[in-house]
């Protein structure tokens, strides 16, 4: 029996186990609130233990064959990495003021530092997270944090961005390859190939959407012109860039859906898979109501459209069971550092895709 045979048998055999996320807009938006005002009248050092509380409140509803997920961040540690990082921030825009070498200077610091920063962010994400008392872990290192955090992304710049999927490709292979569930490991085998496909097939849908939205916008424009007091062309050119802005709005959950998709249906717990189907159509409506119910309520919908994102991108998740859980033995844990977890935040690193 060949690889790809045996792979069709063993995830026939796996049960299918569905993430539940049983969260609700109502109970976030009592935390939400509270975190809101408190980090406002605090001068945003509150905001360190608001992280905490929705952390705590999204994994205790995150389920998985019965049992919940846990985070166990402290505050306190994630409060220094943001005052890390605000220093950091400060640093690099006064410099700038001063003196362009200056600032130069501190860009470079800031370089050298940043794959440190990121590196210790993914140890304290998966160190603080367990299911079932088992800590997740990351065993990645310095070496390889510099490689895929400094030196690939400079590779992205020299290139021109020609290499931005082979890069991306590699740093979900170094994230999820050196994970770990107690002493399992992660693996990934997604291949560069599958990865540039994924951006063509964006960058084609999205280059021949505009087009469509500029030449509807034009002549829209044109026949229209008569009724409107600002002349044709302002509205054409009005309508070209709001239809082109709404298609690239509403195209973004296309590229998500397609990436998450792949990176999960090719990630492995040891002898367990994957499973993610977001679909593109769902994605969008979701994020499209999600912007709507925001403007309208002046931002108060924000809680809700939270949790209605992150329900769906979790219950389209399953794991792919080829044993009982029960099987994991937790791994040797040590203490790490959660200064990277602050920056990441007040940066905005995604790292789940």
């Amino acid at each position: 029996m060949d690889n790809t045979q045996a792979a069709w048998r063993q995830e026939a055999e796996a049960r299918e186990l569905k993430l539940e996320f049983s969260a609700t807009g109502s109970e976030y938006f009592r935390i939400w609130i509270v975190n809101l005002l408190l980090s406002i009248v605090t001068f945003g050092i509150y905001s360190a233990w608001a992280k905490v509380r929705s952390n705590q409140y999204f994994y205790s509803s995150t389920r998985l064959d019965g049992s919940s997920f846990e985070y166990h961040g402290n505050p306190k540690a994630i409060l220094k990495g943001r005052i890390l990082a605000l220093v950091l921030v400060g640093a690099y825009n006064l410099a700038f003021k001063i003196s362009p070498l200056l600032g130069l200077a501190i860009m470079v610091v800031v370089a050298i530092v940043m794959p440190v920063l990121v590196w210790r962010s993914m140890q304290f994400k998966l160190y603080n997270t367990s299911y079932r008392g088992i800590r997740f872990g990351f065993d990645g290192d310095k070496r390889n944090a510099y490689i895929h955090y400094l030196w690939l992304p400079l590779l992205v710049t020299l290139s021109l961005g020609l290499t931005l999927p082979f890069v991306h490709q590699r740093v979900k292979r170094f994230q999820h390859s050196e994970a770990r569930f107690g002493s399992t490991k992660f693996s990934f085998d997604a291949s560069v190939g599958s990865f540039y496909r994924q951006y063509l097939i964006f960058f084609a849908i999205t280059l021949a959407g505009s087009i469509v939205c500029s030449v509807a916008g034009f002549f829209l424009g044109a026949a229209f012109a008569h009724a409107l007091p600002f002349g044709g062309q302002a509205a054409a050119t009005i309508l070209m860039i709001g239809l082109t802005y709404l298609w690239l709005f509403s195209i973004w959950p296309l590229f998500q859906s397609r990436l998450q998709n792949l990176i999960w249906n090719h990630t492995q717990l040891g002898q367990h898979g994957f499973r993610s189907e977001l679909a593109w159509g769902r994605l969008t409506f979701i994020y499209l109501s999600n912007l709507l119910g925001v403007i309208l309520t002046l931002g108060l919908f924000i809680p809700f459209a939270k949790v209605r994102a992150l329900k769906y991108r979790l219950e389209s998740a399953s794991l792919l069971a080829a044993g009982s859980l029960d099987d994991f033995i937790a791994g040797v844990q040590q203490e790490v550092d959660a200064t990277g977890e602050g920056v990441a935040d007040i940066i905005d690193l995604d790292l789940a895709l």
